[in-house]
């Protein structure tokens, strides 16, 4: 598959309408940007819908593997999510289905997928590869996802179950196989299937062999992901020795601090949102505990809540000082990732 193949089936989801709203979002951001007054024109055009909240594993910095959420455990409802679409369809043309939690717990996740394609919406998950045999892999490519990311923290079982507590390496390689397998039988191009590696202390020295491994197997694309670590101030042993794969750097005072300053703007804040599985909005995918909810989809129309006062007093909040916002302060916007 040509490394243009996904692009280029992200913009075959364009419309007329959805290419105005774009011109719309961009023109309101930079504007204020510049002027340091929160002005919002068009709808957002991705959003992330959170399938559940259940986990498997208990990765340590995962507040969903490590079952440390204050709010409640859940998955999303199929006549919810059809609400949301219905309110969403016409400027959205891109839908994350992952927020917290693993996809594939959900019964009928597919369903989700199936219900975003019929409105002409190109979809992508992100999954740690535990519930795909080869007959969930064939009906993952019937479905039409255009995108699954693998994570792939691991070579050995050793290194992979450092960070993926309570997870098999083998049962990772077994599904990647499957869906390879299954793309190949039915001829389709999707979904483009990634290997996601997230490079922490342990397992940095195997990143030279997951790209081996992924052009061995006939994966679409690698990438190296850095780790968002709650505790990084003195340091944290998940934080890599080689500071190129690292969101953190080390001060002369012998600290560490985010490596990349994105200022007093966010992009995000115009052009996405995030659905939890209840129908909650928040922000973006870095309030994991939906701790800042700006409005409810069961309570209000997402068009209401995108234009709300709440929202847009966020918007300004960024503009203004965005050091003070709790979930901006190990965010990540602008980090590198390697492909």
């Amino acid at each position: 598959m040509s490394k243009f193949s996904d692009p280029i089936n992200i913009i075959r989801h364009l419309s007329l309408s959805r290419v105005w709203n774009l011109v719309l979002l961009r023109s309101s951001y930079y504007l204020s940007r510049s002027t340091r007054k929160a002005k919002q024109w068009g709808l957002p055009f991705s959003l992330s819908i959170e399938p559940t909240t259940a986990c498997n594993l208990g990765c340590p910095e995962c507040p969903s593997g490590l079952k440390e959420f204050t709010r409640p455990t859940g998955k999303l409802d199929l006549h919810l999510h059809r609400k949301m679409l219905s309110q969403v369809k016409n400027s959205v043309f891109y839908i994350n289905y992952y927020f917290q939690g693993e996809p594939f717990l959900h019964p009928q996740f597919l369903e989700l997928i199936k219900d975003a394609k019929k409105e002409r919406i190109y979809t992508s998950t992100s999954t740690n590869g535990h519930f795909i045999d080869a007959k969930k892999a064939a009906e993952i490519i019937d479905s039409g996802l255009d995108r699954l990311i693998i994570s792939i923290d691991g070579l050995t079982q050793e290194t992979y179950e450092n960070y993926r507590v309570h997870g098999e390496l083998s049962k990772v390689i077994s599904a990647t196989k499957h869906l390879l397998a299954a793309k190949k039988e039915s001829g389709s191009s999707t979904p483009h299937l990634i290997f996601q590696f997230l490079a922490v202390q342990p397992n940095e020295h195997e990143i030279p062999a997951v790209f081996s491994l992924g052009k061995e197997m006939g994966i679409d694309e690698v990438r190296i992901k850095t780790a968002q670590l709650y505790d990084f101030k003195n340091g944290n042993p998940l934080m890599p020795h080689d500071e190129s794969y690292s969101r953190y750097k080390l001060q002369a005072d012998g600290t560490y601090a985010l490596k990349f300053k994105t200022g007093n703007h966010c992009w995000r804040m115009w052009s996405g949102s995030v659905l939890t599985w209840d129908g909650k909005v928040v922000p973006c995918c870095f309030d994991k505990d939906a701790r800042h909810v700006l409005g409810s989809i069961e309570q209000a129309d997402f068009k209401e809540v995108w234009r709300d006062q709440r929202y847009q007093a966020f918007r300004q909040a960024i503009l203004t000082d965005r050091s003070k916002i709790s979930i901006c302060q190990n965010c990540s916007e602008g980090a590198k990732v390697w492909a």
